[in-house]
């Protein structure tokens, strides 16, 4: 395979592997590097890619085992999970600060679920993932990835509800 053939094959799916990435490895130069991790071991075994059924699915699941190996090291100890995917540039000030407040809030929240609730909600809420394709990169049965999703929406919607409503009653 050449290179612009290659190059051609992984630019549909090259920032959902960063965007995966900086969900797991809350600095961007760890995210850039993982992604170009990701994409040198793609290179080095493009002459087998035509062997995977879905190459952005088996590049998704390189990454994510990248990104937790990075987590575990001894030189990634101070990493921590963030989400910062959202952000509306065309609201008024106010509704910016509640925004972000909020946001803030479901990050917290996030951060406090289980490593898989973790990457099942940044696969299929943020990404847009099938369930179909997020129990294949992780291995699970669907309806375990429904009930993980499902469990996870509710702590954030719980948690986020006595938030919200703190002094209120």
């Amino acid at each position: 395979m050449h290179q612009k053939e290659f190059i051609q094959l992984v630019t549909p799916f090259k920032d959902k592997v960063f965007r995966l990435a900086k969900r797991l490895l809350i600095s961007t130069e760890e995210a850039e590097d993982a992604t170009q991790e990701v994409m040198v071991k793609l290179w080095n075994k493009n002459d087998n890619l035509d062997a995977y059924t879905s190459l952005e699915a088996f590049a998704m699941t390189t990454t994510k085992n990248y990104c937790l190996d990075q987590l575990k090291s001894k030189r990634a100890s101070n990493l921590q999970l963030v989400h910062s995917n959202y952000e509306d540039k065309q609201v008024g000030l106010l509704q910016k600060i509640e925004d972000t407040d909020s946001l803030s809030w479901v990050e917290k929240i996030i951060n406090e679920l289980p490593e898989q609730q973790k990457l099942i909600v940044q696969m299929r809420d943020v990404e847009q993932y099938e369930f179909e394709e997020i129990a294949k990169m992780l291995n699970m049965n669907e309806t375990a990835i429904r009930v993980a999703l499902s469990r996870a929406r509710k702590t954030i919607r719980e948690t986020m509800q006595k938030t919200h409503s703190y002094g209120i009653e």
